[in-house]
């Protein structure tokens, strides 16, 4: 089964020639983790640039591809020569050689030329192919579809883990040897004692019975001649005991833990050896980990382990053999993202007694992951960890809002001296952990935060002068990394933890300056198609997890939203090529059930989470502060056609599909504005902010009288909200950058260092250190007032970026190869320092200002260009390196009272007098 283009970034070290000294970075893969089992044939291949020099632009390349490392080596191009390529792309190169095969091998390298010179050729790089079609895969599964002594099936299903093992013999010396994994719900895999990988909680998650994710590893140096041991644990996850006999007509089921493995073995006198699943594996469910349970926990008992159980010589004949089982039903597909790793630790503050015998645990900060505890103790005894974001006013665990999760580990003691422990297939959203069981006050260096998220790079830094805005960013930085887990969940704590579509509308955009979250929203993008009806509804949640089909356009329009993002910021066009006849499909959907008179008029969740009249309350019943869905679906439509005119073009799709959007387009604006727009005040619908600043941000508002509905906005803000926020999800998404834009990022600055009830700054005066998912979530209802949710950033981190420190992907030339560097200079800030690794490079923008001067240090990537916006019109009074401006370049013109500069690559800086 073909697939379309994936991406594989390598980064290379090249060695310098006599006349520059133009590098790349070392051998790494840095978007994909593991470049073993990709299922795509044609990969887009991408490389950076190191060197002092500036105004460096590639001018052509040349790639080469070849089937071993030695053919590579000697420069015999068996799969593809390029040739010499005149371009300037460096990112996103398609691989255009002969069709690979499942389980082919590709080593390639290149060569540069640039306008400073000619490389030599990198140092080789390595992807390989997983397996491309269903009969390849000529193993089964194998499971056991019962319950044991002490499982259960109810609102709190129990499973304990599933040990399984296999002794194989090698009779020859290994050459190579690949794993090819597939475990349901989540695996850790074993090869004579060693775990394979440092991947947790996987595969990443998916809709089983639509695709299922196999990982590949290269287990050369784990085998050895002779007999070895393959051992398998699974655990629960996604495919078990996740409340599925508690509602089933609304929460999928998918059945028992399973997995499916082909082990290829090549040996040093050529000859191959495949070792796959069958019913010779044996396990046991009397293992250790007696319950797993992704809402309440790991029940882990240390008397029941088994020493070297998945190592050579142990007396398994006792455990059961396992059973050919049905599949799950989903295609098998390489993963498109990495897997979660272990990303980060943290060690407690304090730990303070209670007066019922237990101790409570602060972290310092609301993470996700788990805790890893060192106990001494009786054998029998029992270590309890109940886990909460927040306390109560009397100290103890603040649980109301986790709903009916449990949320508790247990573990019980062999009595062996020092255990050390933490669980495997489960993780909690937490800051505070009340211990039970213990005999005696703890040490702080028994315990042990890990922070789990998808292995992915920090891409972005931003400190600036407000310590309000810094604290807000770390909120965003913490809430953001623990809400991602395969795929981008709403909450990390309660019993929820579901990828809702409009969480993450714009809020994608905003993480992609913190995090190269690329390949896992290029993944969410196909959760959001296998997910979609035949008849073209898209779900509110994807993967439909749970059976929600509200037929939004807020909420579903993520899809189109999401897509265009990984366009602009990484310049991913075959994300918008795939997915394009679905979105295209759901867009006919909605027209043909609810566009009427045209205006959409299907809207499920409003301006969800407007700051509600009263602190206690989850939803305001105000009507003066909510907007009219018919008006914010509508808008949202307009908006998303636009979009797809666009995508139309990229897709090279026919033209009568971009004269149709440009005619839905135009009668919707004209309704909407027939009905919703009031000539006499300049205002839409009831004059919430909401219901102006969409049609500003979608350039929706008649001619020449989008100022005068901006300034009505801006009073609202400034002088009915009194400079707070007063919009929900939905119009916080575009509320920032239009402030801005309009000339007014004062008032949004206000709206970003606002300490006061409603804003991001009172979260932090109140002890907030994620985001919260109400404005009051101090105060509000347990009901939905989770601590660590990401919906109400909206643009805030877009306009960190783009408009406070001035990092912004044109949209001309998107993927940031040209930048637009234009910080507001006067919103109320005297310095930021911030960067972002883009996909070209490294890019920074440090700016310090007092009332006579500005010095402004930006670095630009090689092969790229930025335009730069000066506030200032006098070319006199600019210094770039400490020369005058005139002498460094001509490539300036004067706009609106700014120069704006275009500067090649370098690191400049900039003096204005």
């Amino acid at each position: 089964m073909k697939r379309l283009q994936y991406i594989v970034i390598l980064l290379f070290s090249f060695s310098a020639m006599a006349q520059n000294d133009i590098k790349l970075h070392n051998l790494q893969c840095e978007m994909l983790t593991n470049p073993l089992g990709i299922d795509v044939l044609q990969p887009r291949l991408s490389w950076q640039f190191q060197t002092s020099q500036t105004q460096v632009e590639q001018v052509a390349y040349q790639i080469i591809v070849a089937s071993t490392l030695e053919k590579l080596k000697a420069n015999d191009a068996n799969l593809w020569d390029s040739g010499k390529v005149t371009s300037n792309a460096s990112i996103n190169v398609v691989y255009s050689g002969e069709e690979l095969s499942s389980k082919d091998e590709a080593f390639w390298k290149v060569k540069v030329w640039t306008n400073k010179g000619e490389t030599e050729w990198s140092e080789s790089a390595f992807w390989s192919m997983g397996i491309l079609t269903y009969a390849k895969w000529n193993s089964r599964w194998i499971g056991y579809n019962e319950l044991f002594p002490g499982d259960s099936v109810s609102q709190f299903s129990k499973l304990s883990a599933r040990y399984i093992r296999k002794q194989i013999d090698l009779e020859k010396k290994v050459k190579k040897a690949k794993v090819y994994l597939m475990g349901m719900g989540l695996y850790e895999f074993y090869i004579n004692g060693e775990k394979i990988g440092n991947q947790v909680l996987a595969p990443v998650p998916t809709d089983y019975t639509k695709n299922v994710k196999y990982n590949v590893f290269d287990v050369t140096s784990q085998l050895k001649q002779g007999e070895n041991v393959l051992g398998t644990i699974l655990g629960n996850g996604r495919y078990f005991a996740m409340r599925q006999e508690y509602k089933p007509y609304k929460i999928k089921s998918f059945g028992f833990p399973k997995m499916n493995l082909i082990l290829d073995v090549e040996y040093e006198d050529g000859s191959i050896e495949s070792i796959k699943t069958d019913e010779s594996w044996k396990f046991t469910p009397n293992g250790p980990i007696r319950a797993n349970n992704e809402y309440d926990g790991e029940v882990y008992d240390a008397r029941k382990e088994m020493p070297n159980w998945n190592k050579v010589g142990f007396d398994d004949s006792d455990w059961l053999n396992l059973m050919w089982v049905q599949e799950p039903g989903g295609f098998y597909e390489a993963p498109m993202t990495p897997n979660m790793k272990i990303m980060d630790e943290v060690k407690p503050l304090s730990i303070t007694a209670t007066k019922r015998g237990t101790y409570i645990l602060d972290m310092g900060q609301n993470m996700v992951g788990w805790l890893q505890i060192k106990v001494k103790g009786n054998r029998g005894e029992k270590i309890t960890m109940k886990f909460a974001e927040s306390l109560k006013e009397d100290g103890s665990l603040y649980i109301a809002n986790l709903r009916d999760a449990r949320v508790t580990d247990e573990y019980i003691l062999k009595g062996e001296g020092d255990e050390i422990w933490e669980p495997k297939f489960v993780y909690h959203g937490f800051r505070f952990v009340e211990i039970f069981g213990l005999q005696s006050k703890p040490l702080l260096d028994q315990f042990l935060g890990k922070v789990v998220y998808d292995d992915m790079e920090t891409t972005g830094t931003f400190e600036c002068s407000n310590e309000t805005m810094n604290q807000i960013f770390k909120n965003a930085f913490w809430g953001i990394n623990g809400n991602y887990k395969g795929m981008p969940i709403d909450c990390p704590q309660r019993n929820e933890r579901q990828p809702w579509l409009g969480d993450r509308t714009t809020g994608a955009y905003g993480e992609s300056f913190l995090f190269g979250n690329q390949t896992l929203y290029a993944k969410w993008l196909d959760d959001i198609k296998y997910s979609q009806t035949l008849d073209g509804g898209i779900p509110d949640v994807a993967p439909a997890f749970w059976r929600y089909y509200g037929d939004g356009v807020t909420w579903q329009g993520a899809y189109i939203k999401v897509a265009d993002m990984l366009y602009q910021q990484f310049g991913d066009k075959e994300s918008i090529k795939k997915h394009y006849p679905y979105m295209k499909k759901w867009l006919l959907y909605m027209e043909t059930n609810y566009l009427k008179d045209d205006l959409m008029t299907k809207d499920k969740y409003g301006d969800w989470c407007v700051p509600p009249e009263s602190l206690e309350i989850i939803r305001s019943k105000d009507p003066t502060r909510l907007t009219d869905g018919e008006v914010l679906s509508s808008a949202f439509y307009y908006h998303l056609l636009q979009i797809m005119k666009k995508f139309a073009a990229i897709s090279e799709a026919n033209q009568e599909d971009i004269t149709y959007y440009d005619a839905l387009a135009e009668r919707v604006k004209k309704a909407f504005n027939a009905k919703y727009f009031n000539r006499d005040t300049n205002t839409y619908a009831n004059n919430t902010v909401t219901a102006n600043v969409l049609p500003l941000a979608f350039n929706m508002v008649p001619d020449n009288l989008q100022d005068k509905v901006f300034q009505n906005m801006a009073h609202e803000v400034e002088v009915t909200k009194q400079g707070h926020v007063s919009t929900g999800v939905v119009g916080i998404q575009f509320l920032m950058r239009t402030l801005t834009e309009f000339g007014r990022g004062d008032l949004a600055y206000k709206l970003a260092s606002n300490k006061t009830y409603p804003s991001w700054g009172y979260m932090v005066e109140n002890g907030a250190t994620t985001i919260w998912e109400l404005w009051n979530g101090n105060t509000a209802n347990p009901e939905m007032n989770s601590q660590n949710h990401v919906m109400l950033l909206g643009d805030l981190m877009i306009w960190y970026y783009e408009n406070m420190a001035g990092i912004k992907s044109s949209a001309a030339y998107p993927g940031f190869k040209q930048i637009i560097m234009k910080p507001d200079f006067n919103a109320g800030l005297s310095y930021v320092n911030a960067s972002y690794k883009s996909s070209h490079g490294l890019i920074k923008s440090h700016w310090k200002k007092n009332k006579n001067k500005l010095t402004w240090d930006i670095t630009i990537p090689v092969n790229t260009s930025a335009l730069v916006y000066l506030p200032i019109a006098d070319a006199s009074k600019v210094k770039i390196n400490k020369s005058k401006l005139d002498k460094v370049s001509e490539n300036y013109k004067t706009e609106e009272g700014k120069l704006i500069l275009e500067l090649m690559s370098g690191t400049y800086s900039i003096n204005i007098n």
